[in-house]
């Protein structure tokens, strides 16, 4: 598990290896993760959007941006979380991940950015 706090917003990510499958006569390596956001502010907050930067061992980083997190933008109240699950696919065994999340404030109306710490993804019978 990595974990990091921004401006009272801490992000927890677990990480597991999912399998693999062929698509187009290529491997690919499916990783799951679950994000843990939790309100350690005295202010309620809401998530807009998202940006991931996605790393694969064989390829070159791919930006990932989008509104909310899978089809939501929670409004966390202080003292609370949200939690949702998620993946992405690779074409090689190993890789990374790392982003960040637009927030609002409620109390002061004012947007700010929480870092997502860089994670991982590397399948089990590739590491030594």
């Amino acid at each position: 598990m990595v974990q990091q706090i921004t401006k009272g917003i801490k992000i927890s990510v677990v990480t597991n290896f999912e399998g693999t499958f062929y698509k187009n006569y290529k491997i690919h390596f499916a990783f799951g993760y679950q994000v843990t956001i939790e309100n350690q502010s005295k202010d309620y907050v809401q998530l807009n959007s998202r940006e991931w930067i996605i790393y694969d061992a064989l390829n070159k980083k791919e930006v990932i941006t989008g509104e909310g997190v899978i089809g939501k933008k929670p409004v966390i109240k202080p003292g609370e979380s949200h939690t949702y699950s998620s993946g992405c696919l690779l074409t090689s065994p190993f890789g990374a991940m790392r982003g960040f999340y637009n927030m609002v404030n409620f109390t002061t109306t004012k947007g700010f950015k929480v870092a997502i710490p860089k994670f991982n993804l590397s399948t089990p019978f590739a590491i030594n």
